[in-house]
């Protein structure tokens, strides 16, 4: 008889320490004893085989039905256990750390330096070359007056300086956030009619990005971002950027009459079919911007010291055509030009937002769009650089501070805003110490909007299309799309399809396409989970699955069978599918074998999480296979798959030897009672 040594009782975790049970493997072999002698004297008694010692499972300690709720969604929603700091604390220090932790800026902020402030200076001056024509050329994207760009990067900054928790993110205005809100909002209310209307719905959707924004950080629902997987994002980002840069030969070509649609088709038939009004002056003065500002971007990529070269570019390549433009005085039919932008600090725009009417749907959805994907944005550029300088970025704080930057914004004239990467690069290699850096970047913008707005009225539009076009070229990785191919087939086809959706159907719509994408690959992982045949590496205890390692064995009389993720309901019915499927397959192998296949080990090491479901698949199976004469043995469930094994009274058809720590051990003592009973 088998030795009790996987009985399942009620004790604390602790008891499991040192906790095992030995067992002699005994034989009944009937011999005449021998008698005793003079001359014989009686040999002494055999020594016992040696024993073998097997550990028990045990139960998690007992809990409440409350304490299991609450240590379940701490988990869900805290899993950074971001109070632990507050405890055993005074309340006029847990006062202290309370407003440390909503203003980042006062727990840095009291050790900051005069040393910190020189590199914080030289890289928020260096970014501020950055971000001033970035900011037009984005407006334009987005359909907005180019002065929306520059208030974009005055008021934000200052926000983010105070309740950011990066380093080295730069904030304003970003290429793939601008093109969504211009292309959703374009497709119901037209900037050359109602440009009022159209303004007025923008600072409303930016309103509610912000909202959405500041509740999944309060909330702590960051998880939700993650639906957009790595693979789908590179397929969104790489199509968005054709069909910006293809929308930007608008400029380049100097076409008065283009196509607001966002699809490659409608895009290239806009450009063919308006050959007459292309100009040979934007042609020539725009492309060769256009290689000037790609060479320097090339110059910084190979040698990374001279990153103020692709830094200072854009806004010199601003300064050098507006004086060209301004010294030829052209006409608007061979030079388009910007023309005048206000003077002045952003106004307040309380008033324009619109809470209500025929366009609050339409604000709402373009809200929640821009606001996933610029959070996006924001918290990868943001968790890259602080991975390089080695320090952490909270995202939930991220995502509180990012959306309060957006609400406050859309009060002042701002549109959506995020952490840019081509910003946030150059201030990275500029030497940026704090978010002071945004700061300093605000300050130019102040004087820029303040003095010196009448000199870009000679700007032409062609130099803003070549800025975009630099700007976002380097969203298309193809190395990594390269990767995806050599790592994982699945992730390739999500990038396929998330890329084709951007350029042939619509930017929304290909955004859609990578959420369902991402969707139905979880759904494929949950539904159809990994499985396997394990064998054993001869002279070891190891079991490793069949097909990976050449040298494991499958053990004779035995089925061990692994499943690798939790036993839901979407799963039971394909993983009792596939386990008779593989009993079966063994019991004909076993009969060409001349062997015969007894038992079936389940190794549930991986098995995560069980529900009901579940629960109702091993009953199932153990009657199955009892029919067919064959024992179900399960190896190493979790604690929590342990005590609702437990709860749910299905241990006790297992009896005394249905659980054990170890496949080695499960297969060890049930092979010793076959030798003992045969």
């Amino acid at each position: 008889m088998r030795a009790n040594s996987n009985r399942v009782d009620d004790f604390p975790a602790f008891a499991c320490q040192d906790q095992t049970t030995a067992t002699t493997a005994t034989a009944t072999v009937v011999v005449e004893p021998p008698q005793p002698s003079s001359d014989n004297p009686m040999p002494p008694p055999p020594s016992p085989p040696p024993r073998r010692e097997l550990h028990r499972v045990c139960l998690p300690p007992k809990k409440s039905t409350l304490q299991k709720l609450k240590s379940r969604l701490c988990d869900i929603f805290f899993p950074d256990n971001p109070l632990s700091n507050f405890k055993n604390q005074t309340g006029i220090r847990k006062l202290v750390l309370a407003l440390q932790f909503l203003f980042p800026v006062l727990h840095w902020g009291p050790n900051y330096s005069f040393r910190l402030l020189k590199s914080d200076i030289v890289s928020g001056l260096t970014i501020a070359s950055l971000a001033i024509p970035q900011g037009i050329s984005y407006a334009k994207l987005a359909n907005l007056p180019p002065i929306i760009g520059l208030y974009s990067s005055f008021v934000p900054p200052l926000l983010y300086a105070a309740l950011g928790s990066s380093r080295h993110l730069a904030v304003g205005p970003v290429s793939i956030a601008s093109l969504v809100m211009g292309t959703m909002l374009g497709e119901a209310v037209s900037f050359a009619d109602k440009p009022m209307l159209y303004l007025k719905v923008a600072l409303t959707a930016t309103f509610f990005a912000g909202v959405f924004q500041a509740s999944l950080g309060l909330l702590r629902l960051g998880f939700v971002i993650d639906f957009l997987s790595k693979a789908t994002l590179i397929g969104f980002m790489a199509g968005a950027a054709i069909i910006v840069s293809l929308q930007q030969l608008k400029g380049l070509l100097g076409i008065v009459h283009f196509t607001n649609q966002m699809q490659i088709v409608p895009v290239l038939s806009s450009v063919v079919n308006h050959r007459e009004e292309w100009s040979w002056q934007t042609i020539t003065m725009g492309f060769s911007f256009l290689f000037l500002l790609l060479a320097t971007r090339k110059i910084s990529t190979r040698a990374p010291k001279l990153f103020w070269v692709s830094a200072a570019a854009p806004l010199a390549s601003v300064i050098i055509s507006t004086i060209m433009v301004c010294a030829i005085k052209p006409t608007t039919r061979q030079i388009q030009i910007i023309g005048h932008l206000p003077k002045g600090v952003n106004p307040p725009s309380l008033n324009m937002l619109w809470l209500g009417g025929p366009y609050l749907v339409l604000t709402i959805k373009t809200g929640i769009v821009t606001g996933i994907l610029s959070l996006t944005e924001g918290i990868a550029v943001g968790r890259t650089f602080a991975a390089l300088d080695n320090y952490q970025v909270d995202g939930n704080k991220e995502m509180l501070a990012i959306g309060l930057m957006n609400m406050a914004g859309s009060c002042t004239s701002c549109y959506v805003t995020t952490g840019s990467f081509s910003r946030s690069a150059v201030n990275y290699n500029a030497g940026a110490q704090s978010a002071i850096s945004n700061v300093i970047m605000a300050a130019t913008v102040f004087i820029t909007l303040m003095f010196l707005m009448p000199l870009f009225y000679y700007t032409p539009n062609l130099i803003l299309a070549a800025v975009i076009i630099t700007a976002v070229i380097g969203l298309i990785n193809y190395e990594a799309a390269i990767q995806l191919w050599n790592i994982d087939k699945l992730d390739f086809i999500a990038f396929l399809c998330s890329f084709f959706g951007v350029l042939f159907v619509s930017v929304p719509m290909g955004l859609g396409i990578s959420v369902g994408i991402s969707v139905f690959k979880i759904l494929l992982h949950v539904t159809r989970p990994n499985t396997s045949i394990l064998g054993n590496i001869p002279g070891t205890q190891i079991y490793q699955k069949i097909g990976r390692c050449k040298e494991a064995e499958r053990v004779p009389s035995f089925l061990i069978m692994a499943v690798e993720s939790p036993i839901y309901f979407a799963n039971s019915s394909y993983l009792q599918e596939r386990m008779l499927r593989w009993i079966t397959e063994e019991e004909r192998i076993a009969a060409n074998t001349e062997s015969t296949l007894k038992c079936i080990i389940l190794d549930m090491s991986a098995v995560t999480a069980i529900d009901t479901s579940g629960i109702d698949l091993l009953r199932e199976l153990r009657m199955m296979l009892r029919k067919r004469s064959l024992e179900l043995v399960l190896v190493n469930p979790s604690g929590t798959v342990m005590e609702k094994l437990h709860e749910s009274k299905i241990l006790e058809s297992f009896r005394l030897q249905g659980v054990y720590l170890t496949v080695g051990e499960a297969v060890a003592d049930i092979s010793s009672d076959w030798k003992a009973d045969p």
